[in-house]
């Protein structure tokens, strides 16, 4: 398996670190990203995998054969990933992935390439702001050279219980709701979480202080959140549907992580 190139490597973002960021090119790239995949939501935050999954230590789905990987590499070793799904994937598989928790149908609407960011992890060896670099300056560069318009996808907040996530749930309605024209919402269902119903006092720092890194990025993007939350057992988490206006942020992140 192959995937169709774009000259993000061209960026070179990180080289002082030793760092390539680029698509991947080969299923033993794609297979890498997985593994690590694999150990970030199944060994570190307590996903529950497949049983084909366990065996071969790898996170996989229909997704991954249509989409783009972003990779970054350290001589020549995968450490980092984010997973690109773009219109052309999601049709191949039927839809999105965040449409099965969440009512896109906003972005759907929208003229233009829509880019959907998921599966972004990097391992633990590797954790430190030069890779996270790496990631978001290879994101600015595909996002330029595919003229994307707006980047949208689930964030994850550990745990799945709503009253402990009450806090950070009504902080996220309070201060970044998105607008009515990009408000996705989240599907009725059992284990959806109406914003509504949460009644729960936030304390700003404390909130920003606890949301996870990914999270708190698209915040600071401009980013906004769809209305309700899902609980998502098998992954141990509880997602929000964020949205960012790509035309905001394309060009501020290629200066931001060039400098």
């Amino acid at each position: 398996m192959t995937h169709q190139m774009t000259t993000v490597h061209a960026l070179n973002p990180a080289a002082s670190d030793g760092l390539e960021v680029r698509l991947a090119e080969t299923s033993a790239e794609v297979a890498a990203a997985q593994r690590i995949r694999y150990r970030v939501f199944y060994e570190e935050m307590g996903a529950r995998p497949t049983a084909a999954m366990q065996a071969l230590e790898q996170d996989f789905d229909d997704y991954d054969r249509h989409c783009d990987h972003l990779l970054v590499l350290a001589e020549g070793e995968v450490v980092g990933t984010y997973r690109l799904i773009r219109r052309r994937a999601a049709e191949a598989v039927g839809r999105f992935y965040s449409a099965g928790e969440f009512d896109i149908s906003p972005f759907l609407a929208i003229e233009g390439e829509i880019l959907e960011l998921g599966r972004s992890c990097v391992d633990a060896r590797w954790r430190h702001r030069g890779t996270l670099q790496a990631l978001w300056q290879g994101l600015a560069a595909y996002m330029v050279e595919n003229d994307i318009r707006l980047l949208f996808g689930c964030g994850s907040l550990p745990g799945t219980d709503p009253e402990v996530l009450a806090p950070q749930l009504a902080y996220l309605r309070d201060n970044h709701l998105a607008p009515p024209s990009l408000r996705g919402r989240a599907l009725d269902g059992a284990e959806t979480v109406d914003f509504a119903t949460i009644d729960a006092a936030w304390e700003a720092r404390r909130v920003l202080a606890s949301l996870p890194p990914l999270l708190k990025g698209y915040l600071r993007l401009g980013g906004v959140i769809g209305d309700g939350a899902v609980i998502d057992r098998p992954f141990n988490t509880t997602d929000v549907l964020v949205v960012v206006n790509a035309a905001d942020i394309a060009g501020r992140y290629v200066k931001r992580f060039s400098a």
